[in-house]
């Protein structure tokens, strides 16, 4: 703009100086105008930049639940995302309840794959909107079936049951009191004739069954139960062997002779998952029925015809006046299928919270 200012020379007429002038102050006002215009563009373009970044749209999110067919959640399930197309897809893993859950999502099509050792991988698609929390509900992983060529020869599933055994035998209620016939695995391998056994001695000769047997003839020594026994250290010792025959019978022939002739099994299997009467239901079921080592339910005979047997035995070791006939034995095994159910109702609802130290088995949180 510096060229717009230089005077006229002196020497030239007035009249011819003014045209100039007034020329060359309309064309300086022009370009001020102009160069004016285009700092308010300019502007104007830099105050529009915050309004498109405040139009984008909102992020959102995604949750979910992964489980079993048969409902039990699944914990450590490896759960991808791809969202947009982005690279690289997002990963989680579920949690103790079997949840999952993305935040900060962009809109748009998305994909979720599910995976877990032992299931088949699962996906589902969809598309997710701005601000939207997207719910998957709860999404199945089904077991993987043979077509994966997984080969178990029946050396390795006596390995296994006998690995599953070993943990039940550590089971104490209040880290003291035995409960070794409760299985918390959801996959357990049936037992051999051998592993049945096994179990029935390790509950007969734990140290808390002897001292357990001694309480019970105290107090019966104390309230001179079964009279025929007499009292002093004899009497004490007639009580205490007798009591701990009932349960060395009651064990050895329900827990192992007859599963073994039968090949049933032994155990309560812990369900923990539905409804608290599905529960139930289940826990008193299996006071009459019982899992073969087939894996189908059927009549528990072993239960009710060790209960008949072991009652029939106690005869020919209690005080004459004291003994039952046929009737008495029968009635006291559908007394003792009717402890049963109850013992099955603690199993399902209690004894799991008083047990420490318990391996976690997904399928069986409690819920």
């Amino acid at each position: 703009m510096g060229a717009f200012l230089i005077a006229s020379p002196a020497h030239q007429h007035r009249a011819p100086h003014r045209a100039p002038q007034w020329v060359f102050l309309c064309a300086r006002l022009l370009v001020f105008a102009a160069l004016a215009g285009a700092a308010a563009c300019a502007t104007a373009q830099e105050g529009a930049a915050p309004v498109s970044n405040s139009a984008s749209p909102a992020l959102a999110g995604l949750h979910g639940v992964v489980a079993s067919t048969e409902g039990a959640v699944y914990e450590g399930a490896r759960v991808e995302l791809e969202s947009n197309g982005a690279e690289p897809a997002a990963i989680a893993q579920t949690d103790s309840d079997g949840a999952f859950s993305f935040a900060n999502l962009p809109p748009g099509a998305f994909k979720l794959t599910v995976s877990a050792q032992g299931f088949q991988t699962t996906s589902i698609s969809g598309v997710l909107h701005a601000g939207e929390d997207f719910d998957a509900h709860t999404i199945s992983l089904p077991v993987a079936r043979a077509t994966n060529e997984v080969r178990v020869s029946a050396d390795s599933q006596v390995e296994i049951a006998q690995e599953q055994l070993n943990v039940e035998e550590k089971q104490r209620v209040l880290g003291v009191f035995p409960n070794y016939y409760v299985s918390y695995d959801p996959h357990p391998e049936p037992l051999t004739t051998r592993q049945k056994y096994q179990l029935a001695w390790r509950t007969s000769i734990d140290p808390v069954t002897w001292v357990l047997t001694g309480a019970v003839a105290g107090m019966e020594q104390a309230s001179n139960t079964f009279a025929g026994y007499g009292q002093g250290a004899q009497g004490y010792g007639k009580r205490f062997g007798a009591n701990y025959a009932d349960g060395f019978t009651a064990t050895m022939i329900g827990g192992a002779i007859l599963p073994s002739l039968f090949k049933q099994d032994p155990r309560y299997f812990y369900k923990g998952t539905g409804s608290i009467r599905s529960r139930a239901m289940y826990a008193i079921a299996n006071s009459a029925i019982c899992k073969g080592d087939n894996g189908r339910w059927q009549p528990n005979y072993s239960a009710i015809l060790g209960g008949i047997a072991a009652g029939g035995i106690s005869d020919l070791y209690y005080p004459a006046s004291n003994r039952s006939g046929v009737e008495v034995t029968f009635i006291n095994a559908l007394i003792g299928t009717a402890e049963g159910a109850v013992q099955n109702l603690a199993q399902e609802f209690l004894v799991r919270r008083l047990t420490p130290r318990l391996p976690r088995f997904p399928s069986t949180e409690t819920q």
